[in-house]
C-alpha cells in the first residue's frame, strides 16, 4: 500500500498538522470534575477536538456555567454506564475519539475492550521527544498489558509498529529490551526478545524490522552497541521499544520524564478509535500532545486503512 503521508519527526511537527485538521468529535468519559473540564476547554480552543461530556449531569453543568462554556452531556449515573455510553457513541458514529477523565482505568477500558477492539489486543503506546535523542522514541507497553506472554508481546509490537506507520515511518525499526543483550534461559524476557526478532525476520511483525534481546544502552547507542561486539541495525537507531512488561515500562518512562525531561504524548491503540488516557499529574503539554496524536492518528489511519466500528471484534476481555 502507498504511504502518501510524510513522516511525524517532532511534537511540534504532530501538532501542527493536528491543527490543521477539522476538530475530530471526542467523548470525554467521566467529565465531572474542574481539571478534566479546563483541559477539554482548552482542547477545543486549540481546534483539536469537539468534546461531548459523559457523566452525572448535575456534577458536570454547573462547572461548565462556571468555566462560560457549552458543551453537549449525556448524563449517567454510575461510572460503569459513563463507559458503556460513551462506547455506544463511538458505535453509532458520534465521535471519533475517547479521553479518559474522572473515572478508574479499569471501568473506561473494560466496555472499550469489550466492544471496540479492531485485532487481538489493545496496548498503549508512549511517544517521547528528548534533547539527547535525534529522533521520536515509542515506549510499549508502560500502561495497560502488566506480564504479557509472547504471543501478547508480539500483538503489543504490531499495535506499535501500525501506529509508527501511520505516522509514515515505513520500516520501524524495533529494540525487544531485556537487562541483558544475550540469550539466557534464566531470564524469560531474553527468550522472548529473541522470538520477536525471529518472527520479524520472518516477516510475522509487518513493516519492522525487529532485533533482541537489547539492553536499553545498546539499544539507542550505536557505540555503545559497537563497544559490546554488537552488529545490528537497530543499535543507535530505535524508534520503537518493547519493555518487558508494564513495570519496567513504567519505571522507565517516568524516569525520561522526570530525569531526563522528555516529552511525553500517548494512545491506546488496537481499538477502532484511538483512546487517550490522561493522568492528573500529566503536564499540560503531554495532554495536548497526546490529543494531537490521536487526531493525526485517526486522520491517517481512516485515509491509509479505513475502519469502521461494525469491524470491531466483540469478544471477551484477554486474561494474559
Amino acid at each position: 500500500m502507498e504511504h502518501k503521508f510524510p513522516e511525524i519527526r517532532t511534537m511540534q511537527q504532530m501538532l501542527d498538522e493536528a491543527s490543521e485538521l477539522p476538530p475530530a468529535p471526542a467523548a470525554i468519559v467521566g467529565a465531572g470534575s474542574e481539571h478534566v473540564l479546563h483541559a477539554a476547554i482548552a482542547a477545543a480552543d486549540a481546534g483539536l477536538i469537539e468534546p461531548m461530556l459523559f457523566g452525572p449531569k448535575a456534577r458536570i453543568a454547573p462547572l461548565l456555567e462556571a468555566f462560560g462554556a457549552d458543551f453537549p452531556i449525556v448524563d449517567t449515573p454510575t461510572p460503569e454506564a459513563t463507559a458503556k455510553e460513551a462506547v455506544a457513541a463511538v458505535l453509532d458514529e458520534r465521535v471519533r475519539l475517547l479521553v479518559k477523565g474522572d473515572i478508574h482505568t479499569d471501568v473506561f477500558l473494560r466496555p472499550i475492550i469489550r466492544q471496540l477492539r479492531r485485532g487481538p489486543r489493545i496496548s498503549h503506546v508512549f511517544v517521547a521527544e528528548l534533547a539527547t535523542y535525534h529522533k521520536l522514541l515509542y515506549i510499549t507497553d508502560a500502561v495497560i498489558n502488566i506480564e504479557p506472554d509472547i504471543r501478547a508481546k508480539a500483538e503489543i509490537l504490531q499495535n506499535a509498529v501500525n501506529l509508527t506507520w501511520w505516522l509514515g515511518n515505513h520500516r520501524t525499526r524495533v529494540a525487544a529490551l531485556s537487562a541483558i543483550e544475550t540469550v539466557n534461559p534464566a531470564i524469560a524476557s531474553t527468550l522472548d526478545a529473541a522470538c520477536l526478532a525471529k518472527m520479524g525476520e520472518r516477516g510475522q511483525i509487518e513493516h519492522a524490522q525487529v532485533d533482541g534481546p537489547l539492553a536499553f544502552d545498546n539499544a539507542i547507542s550505536a557505540e555503545s552497541a559497537r563497544l559490546k561486539g554488537i552488529n545490528s541495525p537497530v543499535c543507535g537507531h530505535a524508534d520503537v521499544l518493547l519493555v518487558p512488561d508494564l513495570v519496567s515500562g513504567n519505571i522507565l518512562y517516568k524516569d525520561l520524564e522526570y530525569l531526563a525531561g522528555a516529552d511525553f504524548a500517548g494512545v491506546v491503540v488496537g481499538a477502532c478509535v484511538p483512546v487517550v488516557l490522561t493522568s492528573r499529574s500529566d503536564p499540560e503539554f503531554s495532554r495536548m500532545a497526546s490529543l494531537a496524536l490521536a487526531r493525526v492518528a485517526e486522520h491517517r489511519q481512516q485515509s491509509l486503512d479505513p475502519l469502521s466500528p461494525e469491524e470491531a471484534v466483540v469478544v471477551d476481555p484477554p486474561t494474559g
